[in-house]
């Protein structure tokens, strides 16, 4: 049997900036506000992108946010932010962000984003909070 060879994934960036809180136990995106590379670090406040996957149907991908150096509850340094995700339906929406939580002076610096396959980069955001 002749294995099925996978076809190129398609991804494009849908917008990125500041969005509206985001209710992660809710399947629905976070309502797009401004167009911006730059966000004003203040409690609360939501960021990411949107990307538009498409060929993708039942595949998993990982996402990946490299953020400034900031210390968890044990005072350690926290690595990046990973995890994977399915792709649910084609084309297929997904938001890739955060937001901002105290101490708000060490979440300062620059946020990249990134959705990857096989430790390949599909694409990638950068965002510098203020």
């Amino acid at each position: 049997m002749k294995k099925k060879k996978n076809r190129p994934i398609e991804i494009e960036l849908i917008n990125y900036g500041k969005y509206s809180e985001w209710d992660r136990a809710n399947e629905s995106l976070p309502k797009f506000i401004e167009l911006t590379n730059t966000i004003e670090a203040e409690l609360g406040v939501e960021f990411g992108m949107i990307v538009e996957i498409k060929k993708a149907r039942g595949r998993y991908l990982e996402f990946e946010i490299d953020h400034p150096p900031f210390k968890d509850a044990k005072g350690n340094t926290e690595p990046p932010f990973t995890g994977t995700f399915r792709v649910k339906h084609n084309p297929f929406q997904f938001f890739l962000g955060d937001t901002i939580w105290d101490p708000v002076e060490d979440k300062k610096g620059y946020w990249k984003l990134s959705i990857l396959l096989d430790d390949q980069v599909l694409i990638t955001k950068t965002i510098n909070l203020i």
